[in-house]
């Protein structure tokens, strides 16, 4: 059985201003943190031990995921004093997981729906160093392409380029040969993209492509988290994760947490999720959007494409269009 590692230690800069207060993983996505549907992910492929790689806001973790009991899992706590790149703070994590097994690596900025149980058994019958989840983009001009052979060896691991050899990319989930992850430099800043990844291929070790074309979207900005939401509420992602949450309501419309109060006037629809204990008026109508805990929303009020966050108010008959609306402000989200 693998053990987990995931990379939450993000400061989360593309996603400002909802994470001036929030990092990135705590952020909401159909009801709950970006971490917990992540959490899911591994717990349905067998993960049930799993280190948070954390640093920004490191302490806001802690208290709602504890010691991961509630979903059945074992969870560890890594903190980095400073960012240390994804393969220092992997090295610092896995500190914690004296294992021979294999060791998953997460990346907090990814929704994935791919077979990840599948990945880890390739993986092991490959006896691979490293193998990565890769997905199918139609222009990988905006990412770094990760060609592979007829045999899915991995053959080059390379930056953004304005013709891309190939349109695979690296989709952020990678299984590692615990010897692998014991060779990285530990206390430094290091990437496994940039280093780790490149020096295994340079020296011919075993690197893998698991190719995967099921849902996958990077979450790295506001419109992309509200659409990964959206995703997750209508079924296009897969949203296990609800299985085990206080749901009150789910359709392909719309997702209502337990303890909130949605008059039954309101109208909800395109995805949008109303988080535990927000407050929906009368005649107000939600479309794709995020309704974040304990919000209220007046009546007759419209909302659309937007992120009200965690104790907001937003008044009567207001209008809000793409926007991220605070206890203090309304902010616009970028284009």
């Amino acid at each position: 059985m693998a053990v987990g590692v995931l990379l939450v230690g993000g400061f989360g800069t593309r996603l400002m201003p909802l994470t001036k207060h929030t990092p990135k993983p705590m952020l909401t996505v159909a009801g709950l943190p970006v971490t917990e549907h992540q959490l899911a992910m591994a717990r349905k492929a067998g993960i049930t031990t799993v280190v948070l790689a954390t640093s920004y806001l490191s302490e806001l973790f802690i208290p709602y995921f504890g010691d991961g009991a509630r979903w059945g899992m074992k969870l560890l706590y890594a903190v980095e004093k400073e960012p240390l790149g994804t393969g220092g703070a992997i090295a610092h994590a896995a500190q914690l997981l004296d294992t021979d097994e294999s060791i998953v690596v997460f990346n907090g900025d990814v929704l994935s729906s791919h077979n990840l149980t599948e990945q880890i058994r390739q993986h092991e019958a490959n006896s691979a160093d490293v193998t990565l989840h890769l997905t199918v983009v139609e222009d990988a001009r905006s990412y770094g392409c990760v060609p592979t052979d007829p045999d899915g060896r991995v053959t080059a691991f390379l930056e953004k380029m304005e013709k891309p050899i190939a349109n695979t990319i690296n989709a952020g989930c990678y299984v590692f040969n615990p010897t692998v992850v014991k060779s990285i430099p530990r206390d430094r800043v290091i990437s496994v993209e940039r280093e780790t990844f490149p020096g295994l291929i340079s020296n011919h070790g075993k690197v893998w492509g698991f190719i995967d074309k099921s849902y996958w979207l990077d979450i790295g900005t506001p419109r992309a988290l509200l659409q990964g939401s959206r995703d997750l509420v209508t079924g296009r992602a897969d949203a296990s994760a609800l299985h085990m949450a206080d749901v009150a309501l789910h359709n392909e419309h719309s997702l209502i947490m337990s303890s909130a109060t949605v008059d039954a006037t309101a109208i909800i629809d395109k995805g949008s999720c109303i988080g535990a204990g927000a407050s929906i008026g009368g005649g107000a109508h939600i479309s794709g959007s995020i309704i974040d805990s304990g919000a209220v929303v007046g009546s007759g009020a419209v909302i659309i494409d937007s992120f009200i966050a965690s104790a907001s108010h937003v008044g009567e008959n207001a209008h809000i269009s793409a926007a991220f609306v605070t206890r203090d402000e309304i902010l616009s989200i970028p284009a």
